[in-house]
């Protein structure tokens, strides 16, 4: 044997697992195996609901249960063929009959036509989805412009608020503004969620927003600045089909006061310095539904170690792999252990108890919290 052969024989080794390592760099993202899976898993669930909706749940319950299995995995294919367009079913039907051909017959070998044709599939609805995906990220950036990046400064108090969209773009909307730069004594804070999910609900989403700034940019009351909003909804939301749940409010950093209107919103919750809690109820129907729908406000005074809590129905409604709510019992016992801190370390304490509740389970609705702490 050569004297080098062995050093040689042990670089190419070398040589073979630095690729190897590389190349699953490069496919995993250097994610570790666990969290891939947990990845998978996620994926798995959302699919299984995305097509399941599908399904006819009630009538296979009438099935005998050895039937069962069989009805479902039909209706599961179905729901899976009817997404496709035409000329992509035709391809899927061709190539899962030459599977089952060569299955049955094994003289006909048609197994390496079918996979070909299933990998053509994979690559037309790979390109389809890859070329929607970078829309969206187009679009979210785009609604990224639309809320604050950082909050106001405000005399006696600290805002901090975080959104986690459901998908790319949400209808989640949240805000906190001084409609006039120069009058720090009128402060707007908003937060609103528009009926349905992604681009349907980004756009009017970010229509709200437009006509929002508009309104209060002209000093408009609290009560007219929402009888208006309301009405322009009213013009666009698909005979109440697209309404948009909101809180609308005013405070004013001198006299420490707060002027709301619940328009058929999750009430927010003061949490007081002394542990007692409060909803801002006070308000009217969702914006879109009634064009002459009257809206009631109401007032309170925020006092030095009040913390008050703005959050969507994603929130609430966040459920775990088991499909377990987080509920209103967790989130206002969240609320009520707040420690004496900051808007922005109380906002990481109340997503950390709802992160610790759901995990890695993929939400079906977009996630916001406001925090309003006065100091």
């Amino acid at each position: 044997m050569p004297p080098n052969s062995g050093v040689s024989a042990s670089r190419s080794s070398e040589s073979l697992l630095a690729r190897l390592h590389h190349f699953w760099q490069r496919v995993s993202e250097g994610r570790q195996i666990d969290d891939l899976w947990s990845q998978f898993a996620a994926d798995a669930r959302s699919s299984y609901g995305f097509y399941g909706r599908d399904v006819d749940w009630e009538e296979i319950r009438k099935l005998p249960r050895w039937r069962r299995p069989l009805h479902v995995a039909k209706e599961f294919f179905w729901a899976l063929l009817l997404k496709m367009s035409p000329a992509r079913r035709v391809l899927l039907l061709i190539a899962f009959v030459m599977l089952v051909m060569s299955v049955i017959k094994s003289e006909m070998n048609f197994e390496v036509i079918a996979v070909i044709l299933f990998l053509l599939l994979l690559s037309l609805e790979l390109a389809d989805k890859v070329t929607m995906k970078r829309d969206l990220e187009i679009a979210r950036e785009i609604q990224t412009w639309l809320v604050p990046s950082q909050p106001p400064e405000v005399a006696g108090a600290n805002i901090a608020f975080a959104t986690r969209p459901q998908n790319s773009v949400a209808g989640d909307y949240y805000d906190a503004f001084y409609p006039n730069p120069e009058d720090r004594e009128r402060l707007m804070v908003v937060i609103a969620d528009v009926a349905g999910k992604s681009v349907p609900a980004a756009l009017l989403m970010a229509t709200l927003q437009a006509s929002l700034r508009t309104i209060a940019g002209e000093n408009a009351p609290l009560a007219d600045l929402v009888s208006r909003l309301n009405r322009y909804a009213c013009a666009h939301s698909l005979n109440g089909l697209r309404f948009t749940t909101a809180v609308l409010s005013e405070y004013n950093p001198i006299s420490r006061r707060l002027t709301y209107v619940n328009a058929g919103h999750n009430a927010p919750i003061l949490r007081r310095a002394n542990g007692a809690a409060e909803t801002l109820d006070v308000g009217g129907l969702p914006l879109g539904i009634r064009p002459a729908a009257n809206y009631e406000t109401a007032s309170l005074e925020l006092k030095p170690g009040d913390a008050l809590i703005f959050f969507t129905d994603g929130v609430v409604e966040a459920f775990n792999e088991s499909g377990e709510e987080f509920g209103n019992e967790r989130w206002l016992s969240a609320i009520r252990n707040l420690p004496d801190w900051d808007a922005q370390q109380t906002l990481q304490f109340l997503m950390t108890r709802v992160d610790e509740f759901a995990g890695a389970t993929r939400q079906s609705d977009d996630i916001t919290c406001l925090v309003f702490r006065s100091r």
